[in-house]
């Protein structure tokens, strides 16, 4: 074999080993001599020419990172237990490589600080009933100091929030007298709304006589419609008011 034949053969092996291809969702920043080529190579079949040109892949998908559980103290003093997971996506691959050292590690690093410092500024009442707000507030500090990187964050979640046990049962406690507090009130409410109709109903049989004789004999009525026993039957006193005159 020649030496010509030799060169072609090494030529077209290095050629076929400088072909690289980049599936729709990654991106290649390329190195050539050292520096960052000006916009990132693929999707689809790129030449990387080596020893010349270094290639770092990075992803565009959506990632999610798992933030472990923070031992926090809110801002009312009440240690709570506190895991969330972050959404975030590579925007620009150049700056995600040149910029940061490894943007995965350092974003799940800030969002474990972001949090803390979040929760941290809250009261416990605020953690549990408001905690779209919070997730809106950290998801933006967050995204401002990740912006830099070529990072975007798209979401920050708060899964779970632990409380200790003896808060658990205060709370259970005061939710209790809360509840017992509406109790009472929509009761009195009832009876003071029962009590003026009540005025209403007497002021209207004052002024027609016959209708308490009515709403006597309904009552009698209902009264018999029933299986019972024993029916009572009131006597108005007048009835003995003549007895009662003769005998003075």
């Amino acid at each position: 074999m020649s030496f010509s034949m030799i060169m072609i053969v090494l030529i077209g092996l290095y050629l076929m080993s400088s072909v690289k291809i980049l599936r729709e969702y990654e991106r290649g920043v390329i190195f050539r001599l050292g520096r960052a080529l000006a916009k990132p190579k693929g999707p689809g079949i790129i030449f990387v020419f080596a020893p010349i040109d270094r290639m770092v892949r990075v992803s565009l998908r959506v990632q999610v990172f798992d933030i472990p559980p923070q031992d926090i103290i809110t801002r009312d003093n009440v240690s709570a237990n506190v895991n969330a997971v972050v959404y975030f996506r590579v925007l620009d691959p150049i700056k995600s490589v040149v910029e940061v050292e490894d943007f995965f590690y350092a974003t799940s690093q800030m969002a474990q600080t972001t949090i803390r410092s979040v929760i941290g500024e809250a009261e416990l009442d605020d953690l549990l009933s408001e905690r779209d707000k919070l997730n809106h507030k950290a998801q933006d500090i967050l995204d401002k100091q990740t912006d830099p990187w070529g990072v975007k964050v798209s979401n920050v979640e708060v899964k779970h929030v632990e409380i200790p046990q003896g808060m658990q049962r205060a709370m259970a406690r005061q939710a209790e007298a809360e509840r017992d507090r509406r109790a009472k009130i929509i009761s009195a409410e009832g009876e003071y709304q029962s009590s003026e109709k009540l005025v209403l109903t007497a002021q209207q049989m004052e002024k027609h006589p016959i209708s308490l004789q009515l709403r006597y004999l309904q009552t009698l009525l209902e009264i018999g419609t029933e299986h019972n026993t024993t029916t009572l039957f009131p006597i108005p006193i007048d009835v003995f008011q003549h007895f009662t005159a003769k005998k003075d």
